[in-house]
C-alpha cells in the first residue's frame, strides 16, 4: 500500500511517500515560505524522484492540526485536491501525535509543544508511548508543572521547542534538532496505523482541528464583549 502524506501545520512543510510502514522518500524543507507555494512543487517534485504517480498512490495522509490555521488549511486543502475524484481512502491524524511519533522508542515523556502565542502552547504528552494528555491548548506555565509531577524524563518536540530552552523544567532531556520538526513520515506511520484498524474517511470528509478559534473571531469577540459593557 502507498501512502502520500504531508504536513503543513507550522513552518516545516514536510511530504513523504511510504510503503506500508516504510519510507520511500521524504521531502522538508524549514522555512517561512508561503505553503500555497512550495507544498503541491514538492508533492510533485517527490513523486517525481521516486517514479510514482498519483493513481498508483492508495491512501493519502495529513496533518489535520492543531498548528497553524493557515496551513492547516492548506494541507488539507491540497490532500483534498490530490484525492479528489479518486474514491481512494484518506486519514486525519493530530500534528501533535504525529510530532510524537518522531521520538516513538524513547523511555519517559514526550511532549509537543506548538506555539500558540500569548503563552499557550498547543499540546499533548505521552509516557513511554501512552498518552497522559489529550491533545488540548493551555498555558506553557501550567503544563510544566504537570509534566514535572511525573518524576521521568521529559524530551520536548515541535516549534516550541525555543520556549523552553532557557527554562528550568526538571528531568528535561535535550532532543536532537533533526526530530524537533514537523516530519510527513511520521504522519503516515500513523496512518497506516489507522488504515489498519479501518479508521479512514474520505477527500469530501477531510477536516481541520484548531483547537481554539482563528485570532481574528477572537478579537472580534473581544471588541463586541466590550461595546457590550
Amino acid at each position: 500500500m502507498k501512502i502520500l502524506a504531508i504536513d503543513s501545520t507550522a513552518n516545516t512543510s514536510t511530504v513523504a511517500l511510504l510503503e506500508n510502514d516504510k519510507l520511500l522518500g521524504v521531502y522538508t524543507a524549514n522555512t517561512k515560505n508561503t505553503h500555497s507555494e512550495t507544498l503541491l512543487p514538492m508533492v510533485k517534485h517527490l513523486m517525481s524522484t521516486l517514479n510514482v504517480s498519483n493513481d498508483q498512490i492508495d491512501a493519502y495522509a495529513v496533518s489535520n492540526g492543531p498548528g497553524s490555521f493557515t496551513g492547516v488549511r492548506i494541507g488539507v486543502a491540497t490532500i483534498k485536491g490530490l484525492a479528489f475524484g479518486k474514491d481512494k481512502k484518506c486519514v486525519e491524524v493530530s500534528t501533535i501525535e504525529a510530532l510524537a511519533e518522531n521520538l516513538d522508542g524513547f523511555s519517559g515523556i514526550v511532549c509537543p509543544i506548538m506555539n500558540a502565542r500569548r503563552g499557550q502552547v498547543y499540546t499533548g504528552a505521552f509516557l513511554n508511548g501512552k498518552r497522559i494528555i489529550g491533545d488540548t491548548c493551555m498555558m506553557l506555565s501550567d503544563l510544566i508543572p504537570m509534566l514535572e509531577n511525573y518524576n521521568e524524563s521529559i524530551y520536548f518536540v515541535g516549534d516550541g521547542y525555543s520556549l523552553i530552552e532557557n527554562m528550568n523544567i526538571a528531568n528535561l532531556k535535550s532532543t536532537p534538532e533533526m526530530l524537533r520538526y514537523q516530519n510527513a513520515f511520521s504522519v503516515g506511520k500513523i496512518a497506516y496505523k489507522k488504515l489498519l484498524n479501518e479508521e479512514a474517511t474520505t477527500d469530501r470528509e477531510l477536516s481541520v482541528e484548531y483547537l481554539r478559534k482563528p485570532q481574528a473571531e477572537r478579537e472580534r469577540e473581544e471588541k463586541l464583549k466590550e461595546e457590550n459593557k
